[in-house]
């Protein structure tokens, strides 16, 4: 978050008593994101990380039809998760809802063909089947074949409105590493989201492919973390508002995304470099990390989730202080995602801090672009035009029940700057 919307900012040159983060020895040194190769130590002691499909472990089906056995690969990876691993509804309500079974009990009818597809194998998972559906000829989606359709009214785990009642969120953290030889990661988004949008949560998406393809690093859990009241912006919704609306797109929409509302709670503004010292403070030492298979702990890479323009941000003279900068990039570390017209292989390479820390930066290129912003979508919702299919249905009905954004009004130069917001 830009520092300069803090009501109390002060430019770092001229703030001698800033509070300093936590001390290096309680971050796990992990190592940096990306791995160190022949060109960084003139040794081959790395080499790029293998591909998600080659990293597999193999299993054999025997056909009954020719007797002989085939095999196939699984991906180690967990997160997304594969129909029968996907959280269960967060809602009590579905209870005694025979379309919203938990999953366990949902699957106990299925069985498996040999192409992988599960089939009704009994009178009562066919007639679960025709209840769905409306009829015996054309099934809709099931509740058990995604976590949670954003369309069906369920509630979801809401956090604090209050630091007297805060719990870290950890209901969709990994209990366990999967793959051993890989090291844990937690990603950390940082903002406004004012509102969340559909780009919000394609960049954590987005994040986690680079990860598994160019790293050795395994996501065990992904958090938005809105930024507090204090942060003196127009167009920002109450904290409350925006945590509630981001709970409402992760738990509708995702399996493993998460909402900590201790930033938004603060008192006032929270350097990003201490919001991250939060976040290893809950996971590395209140939790001692995360479980392997022999039982140890082993502790968790943090890292900051940001968009293009927040890291350029970072390179305006007297904003960021250079001890936050050399904390966040240094010892957490950044996956930036790339946005339309920007080039941020450049501005880190003419950065010298960002250059120092480079191996510890992933640049995240958009494959398919999209450049949906908060500001903009504010800004349609002014003017009474449709936001459908910017953000999540039940995002858009949140707005509409508590009338937010109608009546606000925005500096033309901030809604033509664009930012991702």
């Amino acid at each position: 978050m830009d520092p300069t919307h803090d009501p109390n900012f002060v430019p770092p040159s001229s703030n001698p008593q800033m509070e300093p983060p936590a001390p290096s020895n309680k971050i796990p040194p992990l190592g940096p994101i990306q791995p160190y190769v022949l060109a960084d130590y003139l040794e081959p002691i790395d080499q790029p990380a293998p591909h998600p499909s080659k990293d597999h472990k193999v299993k054999k089906h025997h056909s009954k039809e020719s007797g002989l056995s085939s095999e196939h690969s699984e991906s180690h990876s967990k997160i997304p998760r594969i129909p029968t691993e996907l959280q269960p509804l967060s809602s009590s309500d579905s209870e005694n809802d025979p379309r919203e079974q938990p999953l366990s009990t949902a699957y106990s009818s299925y069985s498996q063909s040999e192409d992988g597809i599960y089939m009704a194998s009994n009178s009562a998972a066919r007639e679960l089947d025709e209840r769905v559906s409306g009829n015996g000829n054309i099934a809709r989606v099931h509740s058990f074949q995604i976590a949670d359709l954003e369309e069906v009214p369920h509630g979801v785990q809401r956090q604090s409105k209050s630091l007297t009642g805060y719990q870290f969120p950890s209901h969709r953290l990994a209990t366990h590493l999967e793959d051993q030889t890989k090291y844990p990661l937690v990603v950390v988004a940082c903002g406004s989201f004012s509102p969340i949008t559909y780009l919000h949560l394609r960049m954590f998406e987005m994040a986690l492919d680079s990860i598994r393809e160019s790293t050795r690093f395994e996501v065990v859990g992904g958090y938005y973390s809105p930024v507090s009241d204090n942060y003196h912006k127009q167009g920002l919704a109450p904290s409350y508002h925006r945590v509630r609306m981001c709970e409402l797109a992760c738990e509708r929409t995702s399996s493993w995304l998460m909402v900590d509302a201790w930033e938004s709670l603060q008192p006032k503004y929270t350097r990003t470099a201490l919001v991250l010292d939060h976040f290893n403070e809950e996971i590395n030492v209140k939790r001692g990390g995360i479980r392997t298979a022999d039982g140890t702990y082993k502790g968790v890479k943090i890292m900051l989730l940001a968009g293009g323009d927040l890291i350029e941000s970072m390179g305006e003279p007297n904003v960021w202080a250079d001890q936050d900068l050399h904390h966040i990039l240094g010892r957490y570390g950044c996956l930036i995602v790339e946005r339309t017209g920007s080039d941020v292989r450049s501005f880190l390479l003419s950065h010298d801090i960002m250059y120092e820390h480079r191996k510890n930066i992933l640049v995240i290129t958009q494959l398919i672009y999209n450049d949906i912003s908060s500001t903009k979508v504010r800004l349609f919702l002014r003017r009474g035009m449709s936001v459908q299919y910017l953000l999540p249905n039940s995002v858009i009905r949140y707005i509409q029940e508590h009338n937010l954004y109608i009546n606000d009004k925005e500096p033309v130069k901030q809604v033509m700057s664009d930012r991702l917001d």
